[in-house]
């Protein structure tokens, strides 16, 4: 099993501030996140003026301010990015950022970054999947919000570059239900595109996380934050740093425990076979040339010997010597 990318979602969860933008790596880096993902855009390419908020967005900033407000407010510079591209590389994290325009996904390509983190909100805009197959590096698309018909014409797209490409599962509800999780959509995705498949989490908790590495996810992307009580639109449907660390912990653990898919007896199972398993023993006392029974052979735990499954060969055959009740067979 290869090892399962993990993105620790900062978003703008850094409410505008390059500090907290740097917290924010070091909190990814500390959790064991295999990368730490932002969002790049410029808020007059990305949104009106006009535009309004989603209702989680206004259920967690405010209704006093339009969307474009709020993104202009929680908007980093250019510089700001190539100072935490650099900081990530100190830091040995992989730097990703999803970009929210054609301006912004150049840039990121110009800093290097190596895979372009498509958000779902952008899987119907032609123009920016046209300009990400002409980068031709890998990419990481989310799904929420999108039919599988939206999803075909997008890689259709997509696929002129002839990339890599990961369909991520996602349920763009922020925090997520559990009844509105459907987790076998990431199975279906599978099956369906023939990609490979992972997971965008936003529930509250940490099971549904492990639960998509169990079934197979070969990245699970989830909301970081430094304290869920921050202003701002995702804070409350993110996990704290020592959350995040659980769930790193948790999924390696589910990594290891799906093993190789080979039915065979591990090596720490073997030094326990022969004491936990039965094997041939006198029933009751049996005279040297008396042949085995049923009656008076049974399986008990004793030290090595003679396989119960040896019986149909054995029934009939007379006792090589006197048993004693209790002796191992063969002895």
């Amino acid at each position: 099993m290869n090892k399962i990318m993990i993105i620790a979602e900062a978003g703008v969860n850094h409410n505008g501030s390059l500090d907290i933008a740097r917290q924010l790596v070091d909190a990814a880096w500390a959790a064991g996140a295999d990368a730490v993902k932002f969002q790049t855009y410029r808020a007059e390419l990305l949104a009106l003026p006009s535009a309004r908020k989603a209702d989680y967005q206004s259920h967690n900033t405010g209704k006093n301010s339009s969307q474009y407000e709020m993104l202009k407010d929680l908007e980093l510079s250019q510089t700001d990015f190539k100072f935490l591209c650099q900081y990530c590389a100190y830091r040995g994290i992989q730097f990703l950022s999803s970009p929210f325009d054609e301006e912004s996904m150049e840039y990121l390509d110009r800093l290097g970054m190596e895979i372009i983190k498509i958000p779902s909100g952008e899987i119907t805009d032609y123009r920016y999947l046209k300009k990400a197959a002409e980068l031709k590096k890998p990419v990481i698309l989310s799904t929420g919000m999108s039919s599988p018909k939206e999803i075909r014409q997008a890689l259709d797209l997509l696929d002129e570059g002839g990339q890599d490409i990961t369909l991520l599962h996602c349920s763009s509800i922020y925090p997520t239900s559990m009844e509105d999780v459907n987790l076998n959509a990431m199975i279906t995705l599978r099956e369906t595109f023939h990609r490979k498949t992972g997971y965008s989490d936003h529930t509250a908790g940490i099971e549904v996380a492990v639960a998509a590495a169990a079934l197979g996810a070969c990245v699970i992307e989830k909301h970081m934050t430094l304290d869920k009580t921050m202003p701002g639109p995702d804070h409350r449907a993110s996990l704290e740093p020592d959350e995040f660390k659980h769930m790193t912990d948790s999924v390696r653990n589910i990594e290891k425990a799906m093993g190789s898919g080979i039915k065979a007896p591990a090596e720490e199972e073997l030094k326990n076979r022969d004491h936990v398993r039965k094997f041939l023993v006198a029933a009751k006392d049996i005279k040297m040339g008396e042949p085995f029974t049923m009656e008076n052979l049974c399986a008990r735990r004793c030290s090595p010997g003679i396989s119960p499954m040896a019986l149909p060969r054995i029934l009939g055959t007379p006792a090589d010597r006197d048993y004693r009740k209790d002796d191992k067979i063969g002895e």
